[in-house]
């Protein structure tokens, strides 16, 4: 047998005991089925009247529950160990296109970075991308991403008065005030981001499944083990728990 295999029937043994157990249990809570009688009547006189005997018959044995409890566990507790037993064995390497990884790893540890490794692709697929709609270089001295610099002109509005007419004897001089913008500076604006680029985000995606991938392979590899069987572990358990004793 191959750890695999005791993995893949263990819920059903456990399962099957569980039914087993309460079967058992259940059978516990009727009192009267563990009780007999046997009386039977005899007259003083020798002609006196014999009344019928009254008998019930006893149902269950308490020691009797404890063999069938015995058998009911039996399969799982020799199954559990030889899984156990196994799993200390148990183990692979991890590689990854040609480069080892890990290896020698347990496959209780394998089990545990298949889940956190679910985690890791939930986190990076959150970070956040650089906006596609700017142009993006890496800035060394800021150590993030920015944008070229973008020069935009600052105007300011001012107020000069318009002469329409001109003063005459008869007619003041008619005047309008006109506003105008003029340059006034110019802006020099570069775009700072700390987030990672598309292409950083994808590959970091890509090695999050490929390392998955490889640690399932390596699980399936550690868990195709030859397990030596566990046959003698409940006979041992049982054998002391419910071992017969001189209190009857």
């Amino acid at each position: 047998m191959k750890l695999n295999q005791v993995i893949a029937v263990l819920q059903t043994v456990k399962s099957n005991a569980t039914k087993a157990k309460t079967t058992i249990y259940q059978l516990i809570q009727k009192g009267p089925m563990f009780q007999g009688i046997s009386r039977t009547f005899s007259p003083v006189a020798e002609d006196g009247y014999v009344y019928p005997p009254e008998n019930q018959t006893l149902q269950i044995k308490a020691e009797d529950l404890l063999s069938q409890y015995e058998q009911a566990c039996a399969e799982l507790f020799n199954l559990c160990a030889t899984q156990d037993w196994a799993n200390a064995q148990a183990k692979a390497d991890i590689v990854v296109d040609g480069t080892t990884i890990l290896t020698q790893v347990p496959v209780s540890y394998l089990l545990f970075l298949e889940k956190q490794l679910l985690d890791i692709k939930t986190f990076v697929t959150t970070l956040p991308v650089l906006d596609n709609s700017e142009f993006w270089v890496y800035d060394q001295q800021q150590e993030c991403f920015a944008t070229e610099p973008k020069l935009t002109t600052k105007t300011k509005r001012i107020v000069k008065p318009v002469v329409l007419y001109e003063a005459t004897k008869e007619h003041p001089a008619q005047v309008k005030e006109s506003s105008e913008d003029i340059p006034e500076g110019n802006w020099r604006t570069v775009k700072f981001s700390g987030a990672i680029s598309q292409a950083r985000q994808n590959e970091l995606l890509r090695r999050v499944d490929r390392l998955m991938q490889e640690v399932i392979f390596a699980r399936e590899q550690a868990n195709s083990l030859e397990v030596n069987q566990q046959n003698q572990v409940a006979r041992s358990i049982f054998g002391y728990l419910f071992a017969p004793s001189n209190f009857r």
